[in-house]
């Protein structure tokens, strides 16, 4: 059996010490904004659109570029991390369809969460500093790149 693969963005992004996560209806889980990579979009593009529609924030993606200049080519930004979900797996334990994830890091000026097309309002949102993820229920990958997450865009900031 062939597993068809698709590629999703996902951005933790950070406000003053903090990470914003909602609850998933479908899910029900916490997890930051994102979603599939569109045809025509790059993986750093869809990140940014997830967020600005989920959230209504303008992230600056953490590192931005790359110090190189290809001659024929353009330096895309780098995920801080790139995972791969098993989506659906069936009972003989083939995998049908995976998740292959570009994981971002940006900041944000406000806490203000205002979506413009999402299935996620504003009152699923709350903001998680490093304490509150450690002292959680959630998925300790979430934890763990959360923490990760404010810890980096804490130091671009300082």
């Amino acid at each position: 059996m062939e597993t068809t693969r698709h590629f999703t963005s996902t951005v933790y992004i950070v406000n003053d010490g903090a990470t914003a996560l909602h609850r998933h209806a479908g899910l029900g889980i916490r997890i930051p904004p994102g979603g599939h990579v569109d045809r025509d979009e790059l993986p750093h593009e869809a990140g940014r659109r997830e967020v600005r529609e989920e959230t209504g924030l303008d992230p600056t993606l953490h590192r931005e570029t790359a110090e190189l200049n290809p001659p024929a080519g353009e330096v895309l930004p780098q995920p801080a991390h790139m995972l791969v979900y098993d989506i659906n797996v069936h009972p003989d334990g083939t995998v049908g369809h995976q998740h292959i994830d570009h994981i971002y890091f940006a900041s944000v000026d406000s806490r203000e969460i205002d979506p413009t097309e999402s299935e996620a309002p504003a009152d699923r949102w709350a903001w998680y500093t490093p304490a509150d993820l450690r002292n959680s229920d959630l998925d300790a990958d979430t934890v763990a790149i959360g923490c990760e997450a404010i810890e980096t865009i804490s130091e671009q900031d300082a």
